[in-house]
């Protein structure tokens, strides 16, 4: 099974290029910022994706997603690889869009654009602050004794 389901905001505005097929195909790119629910010092606050979207969804990604927006996808995991000349071989993990889905209004997202400076358009990760309350309990630290 190959299933992934993501919630998070945009860190760029989606980008779109055709294939160069008899019928051109819509292959829109972006990225997505998914907030960590429990952060330890030093470490990243959010996993960042890159997301793929092809035909119709694309299209629409391209059309109605802006950065900074939160947005709700699933889909797959595709690896892909290449060789660099100057790096050798490249690999990528992306995310290929089965479904794709506003997470929050326009109007909340327009409000949050303007008064949130973490989801600005300053804001490259458009992520929250570490010390977010979220509700909920206490997360168990790797260190401590598992219950089994």
């Amino acid at each position: 099974m190959n299933k992934v389901i993501l919630m998070g905001r945009l860190t760029r505005d989606p980008e779109v290029r055709y294939t160069q097929s008899a019928t051109p195909m819509a292959v829109t790119r972006y990225a997505l910022a998914v907030r960590r629910t429990y952060v330890r010092e030093g470490e990243p606050e959010a996993d960042f994706f890159n997301i793929v979207a092809f035909g119709k969804p694309g299209e629409f990604a391209e059309k109605y997603f802006k950065k900074g927006q939160m947005v709700a996808i699933s889909g797959r995991l595709q690896q892909r690889s290449w060789d660099d000349p100057q790096k050798g071989k490249q690999y990528m993990t992306e995310v290929i869009v089965e479904d794709q889905y506003f997470a929050e209004s326009k109007a909340t997202f327009e409000a949050n654009r303007t008064n949130d400076p973490y989801i600005s358009p300053s804001n490259d990760i458009g992520i929250t602050p570490k010390n977010n309350n979220i509700g909920i309990g206490p997360v168990m630290d790797e260190e401590e004794d598992l219950p089994f």
